[in-house]
């Protein structure tokens, strides 16, 4: 890695906060995550998902998109763990996986609300 000349106003700040960032490893993952949400449809989605347990069909029909289209975000909403799946015959039905995805749903209203 290049070496950079920094001018440092705060040795002690500087010494501080590197110490405790995160790694960045960590940081990619979390970048990730915010790409997933990144996305309008998927947002939609994640929306319709906090009302209620919907199926591929159902989904589509609130987000007036196609059945196919509302597989492949339901896919990446499913490798990033932010959906799970229960079976009911032949029909899968997507709810959000836990508390943390609507926090933070939520917590992005409630800026969007402030600005």
């Amino acid at each position: 890695m290049k070496e950079e000349n920094y001018k440092i106003i705060d040795e002690d700040r500087v010494e501080k906060v590197s110490k405790n960032i995160l790694d960045d490893d960590f940081l990619v993952n979390v970048a990730e995550l915010f790409k997933v949400f990144g996305d309008s449809s998927r947002i939609k989605i994640i929306c319709a998902l906090l009302q209620e347990e919907l199926c591929v069909g159902d989904i589509a029909a609130i987000t007036k998109s196609t059945s196919s289209a509302v597989s492949h975000q339901m896919q990446i909403l499913k490798q990033s763990k932010l959906v799970k799946t229960r079976r009911e015959g032949k029909l899968i039905y997507y709810s959000l996986k836990d508390e943390h995805v609507k926090k933070i749903f939520k917590i992005g209203c409630e800026h969007i609300e402030e600005l």
